[in-house]
């Protein structure tokens, strides 16, 4: 029985050596929905795969619907596993990584002698599905992959003896540059599609002299219908109080569009005074909107503002850095689980 554990353990140590170990990445069906969370796992998932590592896409049911629906063909070649009735196997030296959504998945993987890793990009959703009392660290998540140092600093006071790595999102390059004057368009990204309503109606009201703006709800667009979107237009407006990260207003710099919003319950790392028009009063933000509009109309608008807004979204459009990060975040992990196994391999010969 020991040399049989020998193997084993020493089989474990190849698997690593040789990038052969599994590494799990647990997703969420949007249904062929949006959503920069889901984007920024999978460019994780990529990064790893284009670099020899063994990548599987997790999901729950047989019918997910794969986010190429709304991302095209980036993350063609990603292998996809349906845990629905199957009998999951995993080895000990594989990594299963799973959202802080996913708090339920991580009580039921508790028991398995896997390596565990939270992506934590939603700081108010990490308690949402844990039952009450329970941490990471006694599910066995000892290391936490998160987006911002601000949203770190608010979940290490809740979260003990967890390891934390920052690797904010990538901006993806299907963002670009206005090239042609914008229109009359406001686009509107909110997290609760009434409240996007809510604010186009409640302008529409009150300045009926601007009717001849036009907004649109961007929900339901794939990315590269969404980058035309901002192409064709000169102010994005964020209503997302929660947001953890907050992608929509850096494609808006990115596209050379202006980005206004309520700054929300954690300010983003990237948020500065000139780079965009941030309010602290949501009912006020109609009243902004008119003035932005006036001044656009009069031709007075600030360039001050474009050019912050440019050179934040540079800031995080670096895909290379975003590569290196991960690839060191993972390569340091996995080294780590194999020095274990080592260690463990030499307590069982002696």
């Amino acid at each position: 029985m020991e040399l049989e554990l020998q193997e084993k353990i020493k089989k474990s140590i190849e698997n690593i050596e040789q990038k052969t170990s599994k590494i799990y990445f647990f997703v969420q069906d949007t249904k062929g929905n949006a959503k920069a969370s889901i984007e920024y796992i999978y460019n994780m998932a990529s990064t790893l795969r284009d670099n020899g590592y063994s990548v599987i896409m997790l999901h729950e049911k047989n019918d997910y619907v794969k986010p190429q629906v709304w991302l095209g063909d980036k993350f063609d070649g990603l292998t996809h596993q349906s845990v629905e009735g199957t009998n999951l196997e995993v080895a000990p030296e594989d990594i299963m990584v799973i959202p802080e959504i996913f708090g339920f998945v991580m009580e039921q993987i508790k028991n398995l002698p896997c390596g565990k890793i939270v992506i934590a990009q939603a700081y108010d959703h990490i308690l949402e599905t844990l039952t009450p009392g329970a941490s990471w660290g006694q599910l066995g998540f000892f290391k936490c992959i998160t987006t911002s140092e601000t949203q770190r600093e608010q979940i290490e006071k809740i979260m003990k003896k967890v390891s934390f790595s920052v690797i904010p999102p990538v901006i993806s390059d299907t963002f670009q540059k206005q090239t042609l004057p914008p229109k009359p368009i406001i686009v509107v990204h909110s997290r609760e599609q009434r409240d996007g309503i809510n604010l186009i109606k409640q302008f529409y009201l009150k300045y009926p002299q601007y009717r001849f703006f036009t907004f649109r709800d961007l929900r339901g667009l794939s990315q590269e219908e969404f980058s035309r979107a901002l192409q064709d237009s000169f102010l994005g407006v964020w209503i997302d109080p929660t947001s953890g990260f907050g992608t929509f207003p850096l494609e808006c710099m990115k596209s050379g569009v202006i980005p206004m919003g309520k700054v929300p319950n954690l300010k983003p790392d990237w948020m500065k005074d000139k780079n965009g028009v941030w309010l602290d009063n949501s009912n006020i933000m109609v009243d902004v909107i008119a003035d932005i509009i006036q001044t656009w109309l009069e031709d007075n608008l600030v360039q001050d503002i474009y050019k912050e807004g440019q050179e934040t979204a540079a800031e995080y459009s670096n895909q290379e850095k975003f590569n290196t990060e991960v690839l060191e975040l993972f390569s340091d992990f996995l080294t780590k689980r194999k020095s274990a196994f080592e260690a463990q391999l030499e307590t069982e010969t002696n």
